[in-house]
């Protein structure tokens, strides 16, 4: 189960918004770009400046970047936007901005670099699996239990906690060796719903 599977109603909620900026001549591509941009920021600032009250931008843009990525989408495929270089951009604008966005917890103690670099890279990871799955005919794989989605609920909970207490409680430092269960969990399950019918009596 994933927070993955909620996009259609979300979708539904946005239609008409996507309707007027397609009319208005704004592509999908510029939405991708534009929301990893926002997310590099965001990133940046957190890095420069750790203030407690600032990870408040984090739940904040988690939720209007959750609306991007469903607007760009939307315009692609409703609005005849799809392209190859749209689908590269994609991809590769959400591993950067993902990363971008939780490397600053890495100054939230209890939280460390090396847990919080770990989490980055199996996120990565998580990504590049369901990707894969295009490639034997499985289309883009987005199963969970720790997909985009859930992952930006998880940081964004985090975040509005620091921005409204300061600080975390001690016992939060297992979210990360969880986080990284659910993340290999994940990368596992988008193998093995990627991989052709009948090839997976080895996994």
């Amino acid at each position: 189960m994933s927070i993955y599977k909620l996009k259609s109603s979300f979708q539904t909620i946005l239609r008409p918004l996507v309707g007027r900026l397609a009319a208005s001549g704004v592509t999908a591509n510029q939405v991708t770009v534009g929301a990893a941009v926002v997310s590099v920021a965001i990133g940046a600032l957190l890095l420069v400046q750790p203030l407690p009250g600032l990870f408040a931008l984090v739940p904040l843009w988690m939720f209007l970047r959750m609306a991007f990525n469903a607007v760009d989408g939307m315009l692609a495929r409703e609005h005849g936007q799809q392209s190859a270089l749209g689908g590269y951009l994609n991809e590769m604008t959400d591993v950067v901005s993902d990363a971008a966005l939780y490397i600053p917890f890495a100054l939230v103690a209890p939280f460390s670099l090396p847990w919080i670099a770990t989490i980055v890279f199996l996120s990565v990871l998580t990504e590049f699996a369901g990707v894969l799955g295009v490639a034997h005919g499985k289309g883009r794989n987005y199963e969970g239990p720790m997909g985009k989605s859930d992952r930006a609920l998880l940081f964004g909970a985090i975040g509005l906690l620091v921005a409204m207490f300061d600080t975390l409680p001690d016992w939060t430092w297992h979210l990360q060796p969880m986080a990284c269960v659910l993340l290999i969990w994940t990368v596992v399950n988008r193998v093995r719903t990627g991989l052709p019918d009948g090839d997976t009596s080895d996994i």
